[in-house]
């Protein structure tokens, strides 16, 4: 099956980070879409999924995903890697589900290695407690945990630059794969009237053995640097494991499906790839510039970061590739301003050439009253709007027509998952998908915002149409069926600012 999006991405990842391919990212082949019996779309677990009741009395989806982590963690023959973000470390259901699937994995006769990978802020890396989590976890293990090697560790690779791990990945036996944006935390997605929406994905075959390939170059670094910037903890006082590949049985194929796993390892794990010639023509940062931003504004202005976190551009060539449609479902795509830059502006840059190429655009962002409990960066959809309309009137020389290519082939919203303008309880409709798709054909799901953001991150690039199509109808169809009662663009029911 030809593979033209894919391909270019590709392409651009041995341009700009040829020294980082089978660490930081592989194309690998003999892949599937694990569905695990749960039908064709089985593999795409988004939470809740209650789509049209602000009450979210129906769970299900989320109850597919807590039954799909612990049925994934059960297969385990010998390694559970976990990557996640505190705090906290995973608790309530999540927790329930990861301690059911180790239990089972054990029951069978099967002894493990199991590491936790959590990132987090450089305030809360004071407090965080990877021995408590240790301790808890073989507690509740019981008898089981006498077969469980388990290893523990917060970190954060720069106090100055703001950068942590931020992937969220559960790879068993390098042989499958969880990945996207869910956090283990019930808090948010479980225990609440206004739970986040979300999405993983699942993958099995090679693909899988990717994540560990980039979960091994984070643990090096981290069993390296325990210390101020790393706690650590272990059981039975077993050294840090820096390499999980070399415990894994060979991995079959499971497939024809071709994918693309790509990461990035923010700031302070490796300055540049030094096998790279990449030259990029940079844009001029300030225009994105906040009045108090760390510098430099690695996203903008710096080429030897862009050459370790390999996922920036290929994001930006995934668009790039489009010919009919884009579409992006972000929790945001405006940074964090202070102290962050306030966008990537050749994202912008990009998906202001395909508007004018007449390419449909659509963006789903989290509802910006969701901004105080840290799900949305923005008060107005117009501070996402108006740099892209900057950057069209650049290409097409005046801010009128700029304002006519926008309202022909844009569709701008921030999330509703219901006719309801909140939860139920008056919440916010948070988002917290990272999804970008192209041409209903290729798609990418990961940890990954695309808003600047110094963190390491991991995700999987998809070309499949089928696959596309089950993603456009379980997810992206009702996001916008909702989601649309807020736009402020929308060039379907000719919705548009008049100014």
């Amino acid at each position: 099956m030809p593979t033209p999006h894919l391909d270019a991405v590709e392409a651009t990842l041995r341009q700009v980070s040829p020294g980082l391919e089978g660490t930081v990212w592989q194309r690998t082949r003999g892949n599937a879409l694990d569905t695990r019996g749960d039908g064709p779309a089985g593999w795409l677990l988004q939470t809740p999924g209650c789509w049209g009741d602000p009450r979210c009395r129906d769970r299900s989806d989320t109850r597919r995903l807590l039954a799909r982590i612990e049925s994934t963690v059960a297969s385990a023959t010998s390694t559970v890697d976990i990557s996640t973000l505190v705090p906290p470390f995973p608790d309530g259901e999540f927790q329930d589900a990861l301690v059911a699937g180790l239990r089972a994995a054990v029951g069978q006769g099967r002894t493990l290695r199991v590491r936790v990978l959590a990132g987090t802020n450089p305030v809360s890396l004071l407090t965080v407690s990877p021995s408590s989590y240790r301790d808890e976890l073989l507690e509740r293990l019981g008898s089981a945990a006498e077969r469980v090697t388990l290893q523990v560790a917060a970190m954060t690779s720069s106090l100055e630059a703001l950068s942590w791990n931020h992937s969220k990945l559960l790879v068993v036996d390098g042989a499958r794969v969880l990945t996207g944006g869910v956090n283990y935390w019930s808090g948010d997605y479980v225990d609440t009237g206004h739970p986040v929406s979300d999405v993983d994905l699942a993958l099995a075959g090679p693909a899988a053995s990717s994540g560990t390939h980039f979960l091994d170059r984070l643990w090096k670094w981290t069993c390296a640097n325990i210390g101020l910037r790393v706690r650590f903890a272990s059981s039975a006082g077993t050294r840090c494991l820096p390499e999980m590949a070399r415990y894994n049985p060979p991995v079959p194929a499971a497939g024809d499906l071709s994918v693309i796993g790509v990461g990035g390892l923010g700031v302070g794990i490796q300055q540049r790839d030094p096998a790279s010639t990449y030259q990029p023509v940079l844009p001029d940062a300030d225009r994105a510039r906040c009045l108090f931003n760390i510098r430099p504004d690695y996203t903008n202005s710096d080429r030897d970061y862009e050459t370790v976190n390999p996922e920036e551009p290929a994001l930006r060539e995934l668009v790039r590739t489009a010919t009919r449609n884009v579409v992006i479902s972000q929790q945001d795509l405006n940074g964090q301003c202070p102290p962050l830059p306030r966008y990537d502006i050749r994202l912008l840059q990009t998906l202001a050439q395909k508007l004018v190429a007449g390419v449909k655009v659509r963006i789903v962002v989290s509802d910006p009253l969701t901004r105080a409990s840290g799900y949305s960066t923005i008060f107005s959809l117009s501070e996402l709007s108006n740099p892209l309309r900057g950057e069209v009137a650049r290409l097409t020389g005046s801010a009128s027509r700029a304002r006519t290519v926008m309202c022909r082939n844009l569709q701008l919203a921030s999330l509703r998952v219901s006719p309801a303008r909140t939860w139920a309880d008056g919440r916010g409709y948070a988002l917290h998908h990272k999804v970008v798709s192209v041409d209903d054909s290729a798609f990418y799901i990961g940890s990954k915002n695309l808003y600047p953001a110094w963190l390491q991150d991991y995700g999987y690039m998809v070309e499949d149409a089928s696959a596309a199509g089950q993603l456009d109808s379980e997810l992206l169809a009702p996001e916008w069926q909702y989601s649309q009662a807020a736009a402020t663009y929308d060039y379907a029911r000719g919705v548009c600012p008049a100014s």
